[in-house]
């Protein structure tokens, strides 16, 4: 039995070390993780696939899982539908912790951006911009996407503050020179082309004496652009001749100079010109971009339009139907590209709840087994202790029975000529009563009882009683040399009657169970009286009761 609890307790503790080690692992390689994020993103991120969200059950974890999620996927510019959850960690960490508050807001407002809400993201980095307690390293990457954002909306003087913020902050050269770009972008769009210009210029004298031909020829297609926009359409044609000069006929962008250049010419009033440029322009875009083309399209069918205009004066529904048709194709796949991330962050989410339910359902399962077998255990418990207590009294019994046949053995051989040669039957009968009473006391049914009474009642009333008590103490003096009689002379005035009742039957060898039956008390009693004997007769606490007033009586 010892065993078995041992077993079971060794059960449920390997199972609370265990998941106690699964939040441990989970902790260590979030941990690991957050040490990646920053130099090692793709690493950080697949630790951080390797475990389940709905296991998380501390908000101090649950909270650095998404918040590092989020930005992991906000460093790789990945999609961040799925990052819903960073709510959850942009609150827990609100005013707690700078860095991770930071980051948290400014992953919260790129979420907004992958959601469809622009204005929001923006709103939301405005503020986090304006905060003057944390520092332009925390809040660089804020700025970032805040000039992006404003530059898809197409801003101007509401992102100039920002974009010049942006260029103060960078310390790398190449992302300084990105900033400075989008600051361009910021005083074209304000309408502040002379400012645009001369940052244009300064831009590619930069990129010239740092060998950096990609980005010369991206500042140059801008400056040819910005020459465009301020009327200057000779100077922007020689730019882009220039360029094409420099370059192959058929480079990445071949399409958008040759669009430029029929922009050009369409503001000097040569549509000829024009339509060939732009003829020109969409079979570059044919060839280098084949299907993805649909956002050059987008300016060439309106160029279109503006030159079949210029040439006809005539505005046709169909070159307006076909505008609006190419925006809504856009837009249309804009939203199924947005749908489909949904859809996908939604999966993953029923994935995790599934995975949860699954793994609260076999929690569930285990505490339910658990608590089975304990209550089996405690059953089982039960019925050992009940029978080992009726076998030792069943071994009490025994053992009081073959006392009285040791007994019987021992007395001493009857005198041939005394008037009590019969003394061996007389004693037989005696043990037979006695016996008689203790089989009552075995098993107490009311029948027995009743049958008892009878017994003890043919020589005198019983008053009650199942036992005739000045018989039983007769009894008991036949049987164990005067043993009563030797009790009343030396404790009479000591004992109350109920207290040498127990002790005859003490002598008698009935358990105390029986001597409760025959006595009509409570064991509890019955344990009580013999305490109070104890210490009346002076026994002491270790010492048997029936063993020192044997002794006692042989003295």
């Amino acid at each position: 039995m010892h065993n078995l609890f041992l077993i079971i307790s060794l059960i449920v503790f390997t199972g609370m070390v265990s998941c106690s080690r699964s939040d441990l692992h989970n902790k260590e390689k979030i941990d690991a993780a957050e040490c990646l994020i920053e130099t090692n993103t793709d690493s950080a991120l697949a630790l951080l696939d390797q475990l389940d969200p709905s296991e998380l059950t501390e908000d101090s974890v649950k909270a650095k899982y998404h918040y590092l999620k989020a930005w992991g996927h906000l460093k790789r510019n990945r999609s961040m539908i799925c990052d819903s959850l960073i709510t959850f960690a942009y609150r827990y960490y609100s005013g707690k912790d700078i860095v991770r508050d930071t980051r948290c807001a400014t992953a919260m407002a790129w979420y907004k951006f992958w959601a469809g809400d622009t204005p929001g993201a923006i709103t939301m980095l405005d503020s986090l911009s304006g905060f003057n307690n944390v520092p332009d390293s925390l809040k660089i990457q804020a700025l970032r996407i805040r000039v992006l954002l404003g530059a898809s909306e197409y801003q101007g003087i509401e992102m100039l503050p920002f974009a010049k913020k942006l260029v103060a902050a960078e310390t790398d050269s190449i992302r300084k020179l990105e900033a400075q770009f989008m600051l361009v972008g910021a005083y074209e769009y304000s309408g502040q082309l002379d400012s645009a210009l001369i940052f244009i210029d300064n831009l590619i004298d930069e990129a010239l004496n740092s060998k950096l031909g990609e980005k010369q020829f991206i500042f140059e297609l801008e400056r040819a652009q910005i020459l465009g926009e301020m009327g200057r359409n000779s100077e922007s044609d020689a730019v882009i001749e220039g360029i094409f000069a420099k370059s192959s006929p058929d480079n990445g962008a071949a399409d958008y100079l040759h669009m430029q250049s029929a922009m050009n010419a369409l503001n000097m009033g040569d549509t000829q010109r024009a339509s060939r440029e732009l003829a020109m322009a969409d079979s570059m875009a044919a060839r280098l971009r084949g299907d993805d083309d649909t956002y050059y399209r987008s300016f060439s069918n309106l160029m279109r339009t503006l030159i079949e205009f210029k040439q006809t004066g005539k505005m046709k529904i169909s070159h307006v139907s076909g505008l609006n048709n190419r925006q809504r194709e856009r837009y249309n796949r804009m939203k199924a590209s947005q749908w489909e991330s949904e859809r996908g962050a939604l999966q993953q989410e029923s994935r995790a709840l599934a995975l949860k339910a699954e793994s609260e359902h076999k929690t569930v399962i285990i505490l339910v087994i658990i608590i089975a077998t304990l209550l089996i255990i405690a059953a089982a418990a039960w019925i050992i202790i009940i029978r080992r207590q009726q076998e030792r009294e069943k071994e009490e019994r025994i053992e009081a029975l073959q006392t009285m046949v040791d007994e019987y053995k021992a007395a001493p051989a009857p005198d041939p000529q005394s008037a009590t040669s019969d003394r061996p039957a007389l004693r037989r009968a005696m043990l037979q009563q006695l016996g008689i009473i203790k089989m009552v006391a075995e098993t107490p049914t009311e029948q027995n009882r009743e049958m008892l009474r009878k017994i003890s009642s043919i020589e005198g009333e019983t008053n009650g009683e199942l036992v005739n008590w000045d018989n039983l103490f007769e009894l008991i003096d036949n049987l164990y040399q005067g043993f009563y009689t030797d009790i009343v002379n030396k404790y009479g005035d000591l004992l109350t009657a109920k207290e040498e009742q127990i002790i005859v039957l003490m002598i008698a060898g009935f358990t105390t169970k029986e001597i409760s039956v025959i006595t009509g008390q409570t064991t509890a009693t019955i344990y009580v009286r013999k305490t109070s004997i104890r210490k009346k007769l002076g026994v002491p606490e270790k010492e048997d009761i029936v063993t020192c007033l044997r002794n006692h009586q042989t003295d």
